[in-house]
Protein backbone atom coordinates (compact mmCIF):
# COMPACT_ATOMS: atom_id res chain seq x y z
CA UNK A 1 0.00 0.00 0.00
CA UNK A 2 2.94 2.18 -0.64
CA UNK A 3 1.39 3.94 -3.11
CA UNK A 4 -2.10 4.82 -0.82
CA UNK A 5 0.59 6.75 1.44
CA UNK A 6 1.99 8.51 -0.89
CA UNK A 7 -1.68 9.87 -1.81
CA UNK A 8 -2.70 10.33 1.07
CA UNK A 9 -0.01 12.72 1.97
CA UNK A 10 -0.71 14.48 -1.45
CA UNK A 11 -4.08 14.60 -0.60
CA UNK A 12 -3.94 15.97 3.17
CA UNK A 13 -1.74 19.17 1.82
CA UNK A 14 -4.67 19.89 -0.31
CA UNK A 15 -6.84 19.54 2.18
CA UNK A 16 -5.15 22.11 4.28
CA UNK A 17 -5.52 24.54 1.13
CA UNK A 18 -9.24 23.99 0.76
CA UNK A 19 -9.71 23.88 4.73
CA UNK A 20 -8.38 27.48 4.06
CA UNK A 21 -11.31 28.97 1.97
CA UNK A 22 -14.05 27.15 3.71
CA UNK A 23 -15.21 24.50 1.47
CA UNK A 24 -14.06 21.55 3.31
CA UNK A 25 -15.34 22.92 6.52
CA UNK A 26 -18.67 22.85 4.84
CA UNK A 27 -18.23 19.43 4.04
CA UNK A 28 -17.31 17.71 7.08
CA UNK A 29 -20.05 19.92 8.79
CA UNK A 30 -22.43 18.11 6.52
CA UNK A 31 -21.53 14.82 7.26
CA UNK A 32 -21.10 15.49 11.01
CA UNK A 33 -24.86 16.82 10.62
CA UNK A 34 -26.02 13.68 9.11
CA UNK A 35 -24.11 11.59 11.02
CA UNK A 36 -25.29 12.40 14.12
CA UNK A 37 -29.32 12.57 12.27
CA UNK A 38 -29.08 9.07 11.34
CA UNK A 39 -27.10 7.51 14.25
CA UNK A 40 -27.45 9.73 17.24
CA UNK A 41 -25.13 12.42 18.96
CA UNK A 42 -23.13 9.95 21.05
CA UNK A 43 -19.89 9.49 18.64
CA UNK A 44 -18.93 6.29 21.36
CA UNK A 45 -21.95 3.91 19.36
CA UNK A 46 -22.06 5.74 16.20
CA UNK A 47 -19.26 4.97 14.39
CA UNK A 48 -19.67 7.44 11.07
CA UNK A 49 -20.19 10.07 13.36
CA UNK A 50 -16.84 9.25 15.53
CA UNK A 51 -14.68 9.10 12.21
CA UNK A 52 -16.34 12.57 10.83
CA UNK A 53 -15.14 14.17 14.00
CA UNK A 54 -11.69 12.87 13.87
CA UNK A 55 -11.71 14.24 10.12
CA UNK A 56 -12.96 17.65 11.07
CA UNK A 57 -10.23 17.61 14.07
CA UNK A 58 -7.77 16.62 11.86
CA UNK A 59 -8.25 19.53 9.46
CA UNK A 60 -8.27 22.03 12.77
CA UNK A 61 -12.19 22.44 13.16
CA UNK A 62 -13.18 23.53 16.15
CA UNK A 63 -14.27 21.47 18.82
CA UNK A 64 -17.55 23.66 19.12
CA UNK A 65 -17.94 23.71 15.70
CA UNK A 66 -18.22 20.37 15.70
CA UNK A 67 -20.42 20.10 18.57
CA UNK A 68 -23.18 22.59 16.93
CA UNK A 69 -22.87 20.55 13.83
CA UNK A 70 -23.69 16.95 16.12
CA UNK A 71 -26.52 18.99 17.65
CA UNK A 72 -28.26 20.14 14.56
CA UNK A 73 -28.12 16.85 13.52
CA UNK A 74 -29.50 15.39 16.48
CA UNK A 75 -31.82 17.90 16.50
CA UNK A 76 -32.98 17.40 13.18
CA UNK A 77 -34.14 21.17 12.64
CA UNK A 78 -32.28 22.26 9.55
CA UNK A 79 -35.07 21.22 7.36
CA UNK A 80 -32.99 19.54 4.69
CA UNK A 81 -33.27 15.98 3.76
CA UNK A 82 -30.15 15.00 2.40
CA UNK A 83 -29.46 11.36 0.98
CA UNK A 84 -25.88 9.74 -0.04
CA UNK A 85 -24.93 8.67 -3.17
CA UNK A 86 -22.11 6.88 -4.49
CA UNK A 87 -20.82 7.45 -8.27
CA UNK A 88 -18.57 5.17 -9.99
CA UNK A 89 -16.41 5.54 -12.70
CA UNK A 90 -13.19 5.38 -14.89
CA UNK A 91 -10.41 8.05 -15.04
CA UNK A 92 -7.29 8.53 -16.99
CA UNK A 93 -4.95 5.56 -17.81
CA UNK A 94 -8.31 3.24 -16.74
CA UNK A 95 -8.32 4.41 -12.95
CA UNK A 96 -10.71 3.29 -10.72
CA UNK A 97 -12.35 6.54 -9.32
CA UNK A 98 -15.71 6.27 -6.83
CA UNK A 99 -17.51 9.39 -5.53
CA UNK A 100 -18.67 10.05 -2.65
CA UNK A 101 -22.01 12.51 -2.43
CA UNK A 102 -24.68 14.61 -0.24
CA UNK A 103 -27.41 15.41 -2.14
CA UNK A 104 -30.86 17.16 -1.85
CA UNK A 105 -31.46 16.96 -5.91
CA UNK A 106 -30.08 13.73 -7.52
CA UNK A 107 -30.39 15.20 -11.08
CA UNK A 108 -27.85 18.44 -10.47
CA UNK A 109 -25.51 15.98 -8.90
CA UNK A 110 -25.90 13.36 -11.39
CA UNK A 111 -25.38 15.72 -14.05
CA UNK A 112 -22.01 17.03 -12.22
CA UNK A 113 -20.42 14.20 -11.24
CA UNK A 114 -20.96 12.96 -15.04
CA UNK A 115 -19.45 16.82 -16.63
CA UNK A 116 -16.55 16.36 -14.46
CA UNK A 117 -15.74 12.49 -15.73
CA UNK A 118 -16.66 13.93 -19.50
CA UNK A 119 -14.62 16.81 -19.51
CA UNK A 120 -11.52 14.94 -18.08
CA UNK A 121 -11.50 12.52 -20.53
CA UNK A 122 -13.08 9.73 -18.18
CA UNK A 123 -16.51 8.11 -18.16
CA UNK A 124 -19.06 7.73 -15.64
CA UNK A 125 -19.59 3.77 -14.68
CA UNK A 126 -22.40 1.83 -13.72
CA UNK A 127 -23.41 0.82 -10.49
CA UNK A 128 -21.13 -2.08 -9.04
CA UNK A 129 -18.14 -1.23 -12.43
CA UNK A 130 -15.77 -0.50 -10.09
CA UNK A 131 -16.17 -0.91 -6.28
CA UNK A 132 -15.63 -4.33 -5.71
CA UNK A 133 -11.59 -2.65 -6.11
CA UNK A 134 -12.91 -1.02 -2.94
CA UNK A 135 -12.86 -2.12 0.69
CA UNK A 136 -14.11 0.37 3.49
CA UNK A 137 -11.36 0.40 6.23
CA UNK A 138 -10.31 2.82 8.78
CA UNK A 139 -6.84 4.22 8.09
CA UNK A 140 -4.76 5.74 10.71
CA UNK A 141 -1.96 7.44 9.45
CA UNK A 142 1.87 8.40 11.23
CA UNK A 143 4.48 10.69 8.78
CA UNK A 144 6.47 8.62 11.19
CA UNK A 145 7.25 6.92 14.54
CA UNK A 146 8.48 3.89 16.45
CA UNK A 147 6.91 0.79 13.86
CA UNK A 148 7.26 -1.92 17.08
CA UNK A 149 5.23 0.49 19.89
CA UNK A 150 2.63 1.63 17.35
CA UNK A 151 1.94 -1.80 16.07
CA UNK A 152 2.09 -3.04 19.26
CA UNK A 153 -0.61 -0.07 20.81
CA UNK A 154 -2.65 -0.69 17.59
CA UNK A 155 -3.21 -4.24 17.46
CA UNK A 156 -3.82 -4.35 21.77
CA UNK A 157 -6.48 -1.84 20.66
CA UNK A 158 -8.03 -3.87 18.00
CA UNK A 159 -6.49 -2.84 15.00
CA UNK A 160 -6.47 -5.35 11.60
CA UNK A 161 -3.05 -4.75 10.69
CA UNK A 162 -0.25 -2.50 10.22
CA UNK A 163 1.96 -1.14 7.28
CA UNK A 164 5.10 0.68 7.14
CA UNK A 165 5.60 2.29 4.15
CA UNK A 166 8.84 2.97 1.81
CA UNK A 167 8.55 6.76 2.79
CA UNK A 168 9.00 5.62 6.53
CA UNK A 169 5.31 6.26 7.00
CA UNK A 170 2.77 3.80 8.96
CA UNK A 171 -0.71 3.25 8.36
CA UNK A 172 -3.00 1.73 11.03
CA UNK A 173 -6.46 -0.44 8.98
CA UNK A 174 -9.15 -0.94 11.10
CA UNK A 175 -12.61 -2.01 10.07
CA UNK A 176 -14.76 0.79 10.47
CA UNK A 177 -16.69 -0.25 13.27
CA UNK A 178 -13.43 -0.50 15.46
CA UNK A 179 -12.15 2.78 14.06
CA UNK A 180 -12.93 5.19 17.06
CA UNK A 181 -11.92 2.34 19.42
CA UNK A 182 -8.39 1.81 17.91
CA UNK A 183 -7.89 5.94 17.72
CA UNK A 184 -8.84 6.39 20.81
CA UNK A 185 -6.14 3.51 22.14
CA UNK A 186 -3.40 4.94 20.40
CA UNK A 187 -3.74 8.42 21.09
CA UNK A 188 -4.13 6.62 24.66
CA UNK A 189 -0.49 5.65 24.15
CA UNK A 190 0.71 9.15 23.45
CA UNK A 191 0.74 8.44 19.35
CA UNK A 192 -1.20 11.39 17.56
CA UNK A 193 -1.88 10.96 14.17
CA UNK A 194 -1.36 12.79 10.96
CA UNK A 195 -4.42 11.88 9.23
CA UNK A 196 -6.94 9.52 10.39
CA UNK A 197 -10.14 8.92 8.47
CA UNK A 198 -12.30 5.97 7.22
CA UNK A 199 -11.82 5.28 3.92
CA UNK A 200 -12.12 2.91 0.44
CA UNK A 201 -8.72 1.12 0.24
CA UNK A 202 -8.05 -0.21 -3.50
CA UNK A 203 -7.35 -3.50 -3.78
CA UNK A 204 -5.31 -2.87 -6.71
CA UNK A 205 -3.46 0.26 -8.37
CA UNK A 206 -2.56 1.72 -11.69
CA UNK A 207 0.77 3.83 -11.83
CA UNK A 208 0.59 6.57 -13.15
CA UNK A 209 3.62 8.43 -15.39
CA UNK A 210 3.48 12.43 -15.54
CA UNK A 211 1.18 12.35 -18.68
CA UNK A 212 -1.54 10.98 -17.01
CA UNK A 213 -1.42 11.73 -12.93
CA UNK A 214 -2.30 15.51 -13.54
CA UNK A 215 -5.26 14.21 -15.95
CA UNK A 216 -6.65 12.35 -12.98
CA UNK A 217 -5.94 15.70 -10.67
CA UNK A 218 -8.30 17.73 -12.60
CA UNK A 219 -10.86 15.13 -12.33
CA UNK A 220 -10.33 15.26 -8.90
CA UNK A 221 -10.19 18.93 -8.76
CA UNK A 222 -13.14 19.20 -10.45
CA UNK A 223 -15.24 16.74 -8.60
CA UNK A 224 -14.18 18.04 -5.26
CA UNK A 225 -15.11 21.58 -6.30
CA UNK A 226 -18.79 20.25 -6.64
CA UNK A 227 -20.58 21.41 -3.46
CA UNK A 228 -22.50 17.87 -3.47
CA UNK A 229 -19.22 15.73 -3.46
CA UNK A 230 -18.26 14.85 0.09
CA UNK A 231 -14.99 12.36 -1.34
CA UNK A 232 -13.91 11.19 -3.69
CA UNK A 233 -11.20 7.47 -4.21
CA UNK A 234 -9.46 6.05 -6.34
CA UNK A 235 -6.62 3.90 -7.57
CA UNK A 236 -3.86 5.90 -8.93
CA UNK A 237 -0.76 6.00 -7.13
CA UNK A 238 2.30 7.61 -8.86
CA UNK A 239 6.18 7.48 -7.83
CA UNK A 240 7.99 10.57 -5.84
CA UNK A 241 9.23 11.70 -9.03
CA UNK A 242 5.64 12.11 -10.61
CA UNK A 243 3.67 13.34 -7.66
CA UNK A 244 6.73 16.24 -7.18
CA UNK A 245 5.76 17.48 -10.93
CA UNK A 246 2.66 18.22 -9.27
CA UNK A 247 3.50 20.58 -6.06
Amino acid sequence: MAGHSKWANIKHRKAAQDAKRGKLFTKMIREITTAARLGGPDAGSNPRLRAAVAAALSINMTRDTVDRAIKRGAGGDDGVELETLVYEGYGPAGTAVMVECMTDNRNRTVAGVRHAFTKSGGALGTDGSVSYLFTKKGVISFAEGDEDAIMEAALEAGADDVETNEDGSIDVYTSPADFGTVLDGLEAAGFKPDNAAVSMIPSTEVDLNAEDAPKLMKLIDMLEDLDDVQEVYHNGTMSDEVAATLE
